[in-house]
């Protein structure tokens, strides 16, 4: 017996109170669809958002994240200081993020062009975004391409990256919860703080294919 058949023997036997996949009303599965338990656990425990934020903004830390909060008033001013504490000459900004977020920036705003070059981005100083989801059991922030965010490219290039998360609306829990927001046919962008990686040694190296430094504005009030 070869080792294919030792295994697909295996599947057989663990299979074998299941009912066949095409059984059903309408030969489409939902037989075996009814037999497979999915009352997965959706998320932990019970929290209420404003736990739910400081837990993503413990989490964003602990990956290495700069967590900042602000009101929606306070926000022009906050990018502005942060862009400055930068050094940044050069911003880019999506299309559609909201005018009056950058209004107090003094930085040469590039455009999110299609026809960008990776080293044009390259030579950006920073970029602002908004965020599609951010989940809070893992600091996870989502994008999806939306006018707010842009294109994947702008984020994954530049070496700076200040995301704006709108708090407690854009907040979720859990994973799962993220994902029952998002269209899975969009660009998903999923970002656990700074780009980095370890060699063999454990030393860890930062910015490798993404921004060094992830800067994260919890914004309330808007």
């Amino acid at each position: 017996m070869s080792s294919r058949d030792l295994i697909l023997g295996r599947v057989r036997r663990a299979l074998a109170d299941v009912p066949d996949a095409a059984e059903g009303p309408a030969g489409d599965g939902s037989a075996y669809e009814a037999a497979v338990d999915r009352g997965y656990a959706r998320e932990h425990g019970g929290r209420t958002p404003e736990e739910t934020v400081d837990l993503l903004a413990e989490n964003l830390a602990d990956y290495r994240a700069i967590v900042h909060h602000c009101a929606a008033e306070e926000l022009p001013e906050l990018l502005a200081r942060l862009l400055a504490a930068r050094g940044a000459r050069t911003v880019l900004a999506p299309p559609g993020l909201p005018p009056h977020w950058l209004q107090a920036v003094d930085a040469t705003r590039v455009r999110d062009r299609a026809a960008s070059t990776p080293h044009e981005l390259d030579r950006v100083d920073s970029v602002v975004t908004g965020c599609a989801v951010a989940v809070a059991e893992t600091g996870t922030l989502v994008l999806d391409g939306s006018a707010d965010q842009g294109r994947r490219r702008i984020t994954l290039v530049p070496d700076h990256h200040v995301c704006v998360v709108r708090v407690p609306d854009q907040v979720v829990s859990s994973v799962p919860l993220a994902l029952g927001r998002l269209d899975p046919t969009r660009p998903l962008t999923w970002i656990s703080g700074p780009s980095a990686t370890s060699d063999i040694e454990l030393d860890r190296v930062e910015g490798v294919h993404g921004p060094r430094t992830l800067e994260v504005v919890l914004m309330s009030g808007e």
